[in-house]
């Protein structure tokens, strides 16, 4: 009996030695099969997926403009940022020896990957517009025998509105030796002024805003006083057009319902029927025109109006008197007279109507004269 209790005794021993020896080989087969599986997963990633950071242009298709070449490059590159990351981590829990070197491969093919990306979205920028200045440039041309304003038109390819615009011209007749400028599109050639702004000018000139800004660069240089910027497509307003005459304001002697002053005396009372208002200054202007046999029209309206009505019919009007002329001032309903002689000191003698001054009135007809020195203030429709 006490011999077979000796025997199992030594057995059990032995037994747990066994069951221990099983667990750590166990557990060093798991640790190795780790190491085996990372590095072996090192092995992959280092021998095809990473590109070595000196490598040429060639090699990672830095300078291939086709698209489908870029687009394979981004995809290497995030690639080789998941699976290196993934070494990296493998390698770190593992504790393996080479973990720094493989957490340093991540950190390179991350920024690598960076640069391709950066270098890709770079290279397909859109320009919006070409930023040579030929394209921009005023050309100062000399002009030859034979051209005209239609002839250069069309050998710049703008209208010749554009032309005429830009040069003051009011006729497409040109004379050899002057000197154009000529636009390198349609549109107006502008001078910036004090206090303009681009809203004010693009509203002035119908001009789009943004292109306005985008072909003179005021987004970086801004309006500049004095400085020539161009209009692309713009519109000069009448005013500024080439030929464009405005109203003349004039001064005058403010009478008793005239406006002429100066000497004054008595001639007739009434006068004809017509198509202006009985007893005033146009009905008399007018009849007196026609006795004359000098042109006048029915439709003028008030006084005030006639230069202007009268500029638009085609008769001259300037400063300048001369006999039978119809002499005009401005201010309210204006008055009208007829110039009857210019006299040798510059002073000049006229007649007119419902003028309240002595030896004047409502319906009546009456002289004055007007003195050399207030004659160019007033108007004469010839």
């Amino acid at each position: 009996m006490s011999k077979a209790l000796g025997s199992n005794a030594a057995v059990k021993p032995l037994a747990a030695a066994r069951r221990g020896f099983k667990r750590l080989s166990k557990g060093k087969l798991s640790v190795a099969a780790i190491y085996f599986g990372a590095f072996a997963l090192l092995v992959v990633i280092v021998s095809v997926g990473y590109y070595r950071p000196n490598s040429s242009p060639e090699e990672v298709g830095a300078t291939d403009t086709n698209s489908n070449a870029i687009k394979q490059v981004d995809q290497a590159s995030i690639d080789d940022v998941l699976a290196t990351g993934v070494a990296a981590t493998v390698a770190q829990s593992a504790n393996l020896p080479i973990a720094t070197s493989v957490a340093n491969l991540a950190v390179s093919a991350e920024a690598k990957s960076a640069f391709v990306q950066t270098d890709s979205i770079s290279a397909a920028k859109p320009q919006i517009i070409s930023s040579t200045e030929e394209n921009r440039a005023v050309i100062s041309y000399t002009v030859k025998a034979g051209d005209t304003v239609t002839s250069l038109s069309k050998k710049y390819k703008i209208s010749a509105q554009t032309i005429k615009w830009a040069n003051d011209l009011t006729s497409d007749a040109l004379a050899a030796g002057d000197v154009l400028r000529i636009l390198p599109i349609n549109g107006v050639l502008y001078s910036v002024k004090s206090g303009d702004s681009i809203d004010s000018i693009a509203k002035k000139y119908k001009v789009d805003k943004t292109r306005l800004v985008v072909y003179n660069d005021l987004d970086v240089s801004g309006l500049k006083s004095n400085k020539s910027i161009i209009l692309p497509d713009g519109i000069l307003p009448e005013t500024e057009r080439p030929g464009y005459i405005a109203p003349v304001v004039v001064n005058y002697y403010a009478g008793i319902g005239s406006g002429f002053g100066g000497r004054t005396w008595y001639i007739a009372t009434g006068t004809a029927s017509g198509p202006y208002a009985y007893g005033n200054c146009t009905l008399y202007a007018y009849n007196r025109r026609m006795q004359l046999g000098l042109p006048v029209s029915s439709q003028w309206g008030n006084a005030s109006s006639w230069a202007y009505m009268a500029g638009a019919s085609g008769l001259l009007v300037n400063n300048s008197p001369s006999v039978g002329a119809i002499i005009q001032n401005g201010g309210g309903l204006g008055h009208v007279g007829v110039v009857e002689e210019l006299l040798p000191n510059g002073d000049i003698s006229i007649s007119e109507m419902n003028a309240y001054v002595s030896g004047g009135g409502w319906n009546i007809v009456s002289g004055r004269i007007v003195q050399a020195g207030n004659v160019g203030q007033y108007l004469y429709i010839h």
